[in-house]
């Protein structure tokens, strides 16, 4: 039987567990700055008020939190920024995990493009992404915390949209 997730706005104890998560290497790259400190820089969810308008976290019927999502608006586009928690990555959950991100994102701004930015050599990411209805429409460098690198933009294009228009770049169904 499938998962099902729903979103609720972020609270701080979210958030600070969220500071908690540690991922084994390469996706170290994904963890969060210590909860204090975030508070403190006033940085990302450490800011209650981008918290509010930005910030879901994606729970599971038991209220078991599996990840959050920043919804970030733009100029016509929802740009989707998400994580899973550490240690229930890997475990098949992906694709209904990130279908629920984009189902927040269409209720919120219905109009919009949803997006969003995956580091190249994250191909388990990629493949859920891809599973989801995401396609590669751009790759460009840009910086992180540990220097510049690679990112895919990809863009969703639900079930109803032509398929024409854009064509993935690579195979990740295999």
């Amino acid at each position: 039987m499938a998962q099902r997730f729903y979103a609720v706005p972020m609270d701080s104890y979210q958030a600070a567990e969220i500071c908690s998560w540690t991922y084994p290497s390469p996706y170290n790259i994904y963890g969060w700055l210590p909860w204090e400190q975030m508070k403190g820089l006033g940085i990302e969810f450490g800011d209650p008020d981008i918290r509010e308008q930005q910030y879901v976290s994606i729970l599971d019927e038991e209220q078991r939190m599996w990840g959050f999502a920043q919804l970030f608006p733009m100029e016509g586009v929802t740009r989707i920024g998400l994580g899973m928690r550490p240690d229930w990555c890997g475990l098949g959950m992906g694709k209904q995990f990130v279908q629920s991100i984009v189902d927040v994102a269409r209720q919120r701004r219905p109009e919009d493009e949803i997006d969003l930015e995956v580091l190249t050599w994250n191909e388990r990411a990629i493949r859920t992404y891809y599973n989801v209805g995401f396609h590669v429409t751009d790759t460009y460098e840009r910086m992180t915390p540990t220097g510049k690198a690679l990112f895919h933009c990809m863009v969703y294009m639900s079930s109803d949209d032509s398929g024409n228009s854009i064509r993935n770049r690579y195979d990740y169904e295999k």
